[in-house]
């Protein structure tokens, strides 16, 4: 139906060509950037409450207990006097209620 709308020719046509890209545009905005936007600023906000004994996840797999937190980075423990810093930004995941809730493989 719009394909027949924007061939038809006359005085309408330029303005139904604006209206179309007007749209195509409004449509990208709500299904593209919008929830990128949502997406960082939720991740943004996980990142700045981690708090200490907080047991996450790094981008790379590695699971581990907050043990400081700094201005930009994390000392995490991944085992028994292994400690490594991390930037924040390479935290993807809370494990805390995934770690305490996981059963045993058999």
């Amino acid at each position: 139906m719009l394909s027949i709308l924007l061939q038809a020719s006359g005085q309408g046509g330029g303005i139904m060509q604006i209206v179309f890209l007007v749209s195509i545009i409004v449509v990208f905005y709500l299904f593209m950037i919008r929830p990128q936007v949502k997406k960082q600023k939720a991740e943004k906000e996980f990142r700045e409450t981690l708090t200490k004994g907080t047991k996450v996840v790094t981008i790379g797999g590695i699971h581990g207990r907050i043990l400081e937190v700094n201005d930009r980075t994390f000392m995490i423990e991944i085992d028994t006097n292994v400690k490594v810093r991390v930037e924040k930004s390479a935290v993807s995941a809370e494990a805390t209620k995934s770690l305490d809730n996981q059963t045993p493989a058999k």
